[in-house]
């Protein structure tokens, strides 16, 4: 049953790519850095709705995300989500319990050698901006000791959906085929440091990677 999902995850993924290769000029650069089998924690940081499926359609492999609740459970797309198998989360103050359960979940798909994306940003950018990484990715890699694969994407501030402009998903399209660039960067072994600074380690990577990706951008 697990393999036949994975199959369908990987057929999946090349559904992404393709749709967001017509909506987007798509470039992607550092794809090797991704590693080819075994378990990865890879994080980005977050402009808009649309940077997880960049994100799973650029990857070489599928990739399961950990998203917001509310989000998960739309009427319209929840049967996506868990098709390709998000990991849903909310706040313990508005539902006990629920970062113990997704914690688990992402242990147990690190368990079994899945790449597992996280936001460490923990919501949309208000600005486009990269802001403070927050606490929850020395839980999962407490749990878990596996690489960490560093992600910066430019180009999706300004879409729909993102928060410039508005809410995002609450104004019409404005452009179409606009230039997005996504870089991975060599992974990160979590032994290298600890907690705070193992966060702001990779968040600064992250900034760089990002800055490399505008850069594409202006080209």
């Amino acid at each position: 049953m697990r393999r036949s999902l994975v199959n369908v995850r990987r057929g999946l993924r090349w559904l992404i790519l393709l749709v967001m290769r017509i909506c987007y000029r798509l470039t992607v650069r550092g794809r090797h850095h991704v590693p080819i089998t075994g378990a990865a924690l890879m994080v980005c940081n977050h402009v808009s709705y649309m940077d997880a499926l960049v994100l799973g359609g650029a990857s070489p492999r599928p990739v399961r995300f950990v998203m917001d609740q509310p989000i998960f459970e739309s009427p319209w797309l929840k049967w996506w989500f868990q098709l390709v198998g998000a990991i849903p989360i909310e706040s313990e103050r508005r539902n006990p319990g629920s970062l113990r359960r997704a914690l688990e979940e992402v242990s147990q798909a690190l368990k079994n050698g899945e790449i597992v994306m996280v936001f460490p940003e923990g919501r949309l950018s208000p600005d486009g901006e990269i802001h403070t990484f927050r606490r929850g990715l020395e839980k999962i890699l407490a749990r878990d000791n596996v690489p960490v694969v560093p992600a910066g994407l430019a180009g999706l501030w300004g879409s729909w959906t993102s928060n410039e402009g508005g809410q995002p998903l609450k104004k019409w399209p404005k452009r179409f085929r606009a230039k997005v660039s996504l870089h991975f960067g060599p992974s990160v072994d979590p032994r290298m440091t600890q907690d705070v600074a193992l966060r702001r380690y990779l968040e600064a990577r992250v900034r760089v990677l990002k800055a490399a990706a505008l850069e594409d951008l202006r080209h």
